[in-house]
C-alpha cells in the first residue's frame, strides 16, 4: 500500500470517528420521532360527516373507532364535525346512535353545526346525549385544523 492510500485511509477512519457522536445523537433523534407519543402528548384528529348515508356513517365511525384503538383512547384527542344533511344523524332515532354514544363514552367529541340544526329543525333535545352544538361546522374544521388537529377524510 502506498503512502498516500494509507494516508487517505487514516484520514478517513479519523473522520467517521469524529462523525460518530454525531451519527449516534441523529439515531437517538430518529428513533424518538418514532416512538410513542409521551403520556401527556395526545394526537388530534378531526373527521367531518355531510351526509345522511348509512353506510359513510358506517365507514367513519370504523375509522374513529379505529383511530382510537391504535392509538389508544388515553393518547387520542378525536372530534366528529357534523353539518348538513347528516346533522339528522345525529338524532336519538338515528340507524347510528348507538355507534355515536360508544365513541361519545371513549371520549370522542360530537360537535353538531347550529346552522344545520336550524336549517333542518332539530333541536339539542333531540340529539344522542353528550353532542355538542357548535354555532357553525366549517368554522369548527378550520379552527381546529389551525391550531394542529389532523383532518381525517373518510
Amino acid at each position: 500500500m502506498t503512502a498516500t492510500v494509507h494516508a487517505a485511509r487514516l484520514l478517513a477512519a479519523a473522520l467517521v470517528a469524529c462523525a460518530l457522536p454525531d451519527a449516534t445523537a441523529f439515531a437517538a433523534d430518529a428513533a424518538a420521532s418514532t416512538a410513542a407519543p409521551a403520556a401527556s402528548t395526545k394526537e388530534r384528529a378531526i373527521f367531518a360527516v355531510t351526509d345522511a348515508d348509512p353506510q359513510k356513517w358506517a365507514f367513519t365511525l370504523g375509522n374513529i373507532g379505529n383511530a382510537l384503538d391504535g392509538l389508544g383512547a388515553d393518547h387520542a384527542d378525536i372530534e366528529l364535525v357534523v353539518y348538513g344533511p347528516a346533522i339528522a344523524m345525529l338524532k336519538k332515532d338515528s340507524p347510528v346512535a348507538d355507534r355515536l354514544a360508544a365513541l361519545l363514552g371513549r371520549g370522542v367529541r360530537v360537535a353538531a353545526c347550529q346552522n344545520s340544526m336550524r336549517g333542518f329543525k332539530i333541536e339539542q333535545a333531540d340529539l344522542v346525549p353528550g353532542v355538542t352544538p357548535v354555532p357553525a361546522g366549517v368554522v369548527e374544521l378550520i379552527r381546529r385544523e389551525h391550531a394542529g388537529y389532523a383532518y381525517v377524510r373518510s
